[in-house]
């Protein structure tokens, strides 16, 4: 009984603060799955995708850097369902190597990347599944309409192709990232995911708050031009009293989309948590 008022307590002052406004649930002309990556077919990425409409189905993997890495196509029929597992689609070279995925449906069926995106078509929920730890986290996805840059090719997109995504808040906002931790290996973790379509890397000035309402002005470096995934733990100026809180970033007006949530573990839950972060 103790066990379960402490992980209760956690998963209280865990959800404190994360109303969000994305746009999730729908069915567009696409998606993105912000952060994925397989270690083995043992930890990977899954992802479930539904079609309301017969489509073709054409996926990208970007590095972190937006960097064009692989590409796919497959077919849905009306009212289809299609399971995707990153670890038997990645192909050789790619363990370990994280990312992100973009979704599209165009056309009737795979035949070249060049046809008109399907309005209302598919729509997508993702997983980090591990068997070995018996342990599968939500992976948050953004909902589309996708923006593309005019004349692109589904077959050969690159690192400007994105140019907005519906879901996800727009430069300019405020962003507030959740963190529960403890200094500890082992203890109290938490993982920071930012994604955008605009070139974020760099140092950041932020203001770190915790659960007293307490803030410091501290640094957070993003260290790809796309995809982060940061402990905040590592945050230089953070006081070792702020354990649990939340971090405010104003988010530069040059980067078009962006989407932000965290991954907390805990042994008094004893499971992966997926917050979404939270945008003013």
């Amino acid at each position: 009984m103790k066990k379960i008022a402490i992980a209760a307590a956690v998963t209280a002052a865990l959800s404190a603060g994360v109303a969000q406004a994305y746009t999730v649930g729908t069915f567009s002309n696409g998606f993105v799955v912000p952060n994925v990556i397989h270690n083995g077919p043992t930890d990977t990425t899954a992802v479930g995708i539904v079609a309301l409409k017969q489509t073709g189905v054409y996926w990208t993997f970007f590095d972190q850097d937006s960097n064009h890495v692989t590409d796919g196509c497959f077919n849905m029929t009306e009212n289809d369902f299609h399971s995707f597992v990153w670890a038997n689609q990645s192909g050789t070279g790619l363990e370990g190597k994280r990312g992100y995925l973009l979704f599209a449906a165009a056309g009737e069926k795979c035949n070249g990347g060049t046809d008109k995106l399907n309005d209302a078509a598919i729509s997508g929920n993702a997983f980090q599944v591990n068997t070995s730890a018996q342990d599968v986290a939500f992976v948050p996805v953004i909902d589309g309409p996708l923006k593309l840059a005019a004349g692109s090719n589904l077959t050969n997109l690159g690192a400007d192709s994105l140019t907005g995504i519906t879901g996800a808040a727009k430069g300019g906002q405020t962003m507030y990232m959740r963190y529960f931790i403890d200094g500890k290996a082992g203890g109290d973790d938490t993982r920071i995911v930012v994604w955008s379509t605009g070139d974020q890397k760099g140092s950041h000035t932020v203001n770190i708050y915790n659960d007293a309402q307490a803030r410091k002005s501290v640094n957070f470096d993003l260290k790809h031009s796309e995809l982060d995934w940061f402990d905040p733990e590592g945050i230089v100026g953070r006081p070792a009293d702020y354990t649990d809180g939340f971090i405010a970033w104003a988010v530069p007006t040059s980067i078009n989309a962006v989407f932000t949530y965290s991954i907390i573990a805990s042994p008094a839950f004893g499971a992966v948590q997926t917050l979404l972060g939270a945008h003013n």
